[in-house]
């Protein structure tokens, strides 16, 4: 599978675990793009330290600016494309999220 295929995969697979479109409304303040992002940036980290040949550094807790709990933490520092396809999966959400408001306000708007 490409990027695509395996974001979309893994979105289905959080979906399957509950953390529906409907779940996701509860995170107004960005906690969705953070989360994607500090899990893209722990396999930044984990890319360099396998391209320098050295043994990478394992976050067993979370990033300081982690917006949900310590347990809801999972890196994978073994695969960092597994890592990026988790930050994909929830950046997508993020995305989503913003397009509903979007359109929830734009809906409003004609309504003016």
């Amino acid at each position: 599978m490409n990027g695509i295929e395996l974001i979309t995969a893994e979105r289905r697979r959080q979906e399957e675990l509950g953390h529906t479109a409907s779940h996701d409304r509860q995170h107004k303040y960005g906690e969705l793009a953070l989360a994607g992002g500090l899990y893209a940036q722990a396999a930044a980290e984990v890319i360099e330290y396998q391209t320098l040949g050295s043994i990478p550094e394992v976050r067993v807790m979370p990033p300081l600016f982690w917006p949900w709990n310590t347990e809801d933490w999972k890196p994978t520092p073994d695969d960092p494309s597994r890592q990026l396809v988790k930050a994909g999966a929830l950046i997508a959400a993020a995305i989503d999220n913003l397009e509903e408001r979007n359109d929830k306000q734009t809906k409003a708007d004609r309504l003016c």
